[in-house]
């Protein structure tokens, strides 16, 4: 068990397996934390060093939890955790919000310490509006919607958004499903998750894919559940490095659980690349 320490004192529980001369960093999602990757280390670790950690205000790193937090303070911890621990080479691997993180990164940072990005189901901008459908919600998701997240039960809030994320829940009684939601929210801070929920929607990544400078792999869900499978095409076409798109038939967007062995089998062959 190992935790690093920010510059403002706060400490951010991570876990550092394998050794080479490659590195690859996995940020996990919103509400998510380091274990969703955890099945993952041993074979991954075998062709790099592979880092995972919890964000700010989930997982073992809960109690670093002094608001407000937002993206770019995300991409601080990021930007310090590579640094403190002098990570090089680096394959930068986000799933779900931990992509955001990755995009608000290289929009902040640079990709001088980069040597690849793999970016797992999201997109650059949540918000909808008349010029862009490739957000939240399959296009559906817009600042109204927003503004009547404010004054949600947060339960309720959550429990809409992992249905979305994952449609097998809807047929699951809210009964038998509150335990096992509950229980993932009980590892998080509330605060927190606010906050980064707010700062994810409200920011606008699409700026930092025209500053990516390395390769980019993009791994979405077919035909996706959170966000349409047509987002591939405007990376494609958007992403000025080499770039691939790898589909996830028939997945949900919990990629990394869905499909482990794909998920690893993709990440190896981009390290290998």
């Amino acid at each position: 068990m190992s935790f690093f320490t920010l510059k403002n004192g706060e400490r951010l529980y991570y876990e550092d397996t394998g050794s080479g001369d490659q590195t690859l960093v996995m940020l996990h999602g919103w509400t998510s934390t380091h274990e969703v990757f955890e099945s993952l280390v041993p074979e991954l670790s075998e062709a790099a060093r592979v880092i995972i950690y919890d964000h700010r205000g989930h997982g073992r790193s809960k109690d670093a939890n002094s608001l407000p937090v937002t993206m770019d303070t995300l991409a601080s911890d990021l930007n310090e955790l590579i640094t403190g621990l002098g990570l090089e080479n680096i394959t930068l691997l986000g799933w779900s919000m931990g992509a955001g993180v990755v995009m608000d990164y290289t929009g902040i940072y640079g990709c001088g310490k980069l040597r690849q990005i793999i970016l797992c189901d999201m997109t650059p901008r949540q918000m909808n509006d008349d010029t862009w459908k490739l957000g939240l919600y399959k296009g559906e998701y817009n600042k109204e919607h927003m503004d009547e997240e404010a004054g949600k039960d947060f339960y309720q809030l959550y429990k809409e958004f992992a249905r979305a994320a994952i449609p097998k829940l809807v047929f699951v009684p809210s009964l038998l499903l509150r335990p096992s939601l509950k229980e993932n929210l009980a590892k998080c801070d509330e605060g927190v998750l606010r906050s980064l929920s707010r700062s994810m929607k409200e920011k606008d990544f699409r700026p930092c894919i025209d500053q990516i400078s390395v390769p980019v792999t993009y791994f979405y869900a077919k035909p996706g559940t959170l966000f349409s499978e047509d987002l591939a095409d405007w990376y494609k076409d958007h992403i000025h490095s080499s770039f691939r798109a790898v589909p996830f038939e028939k997945s949900s967007h919990m990629l990394p659980s869905d499909q482990p062995e794909k998920f690893a089998r993709e990440v190896m062959k981009t390290l290998q690349a």
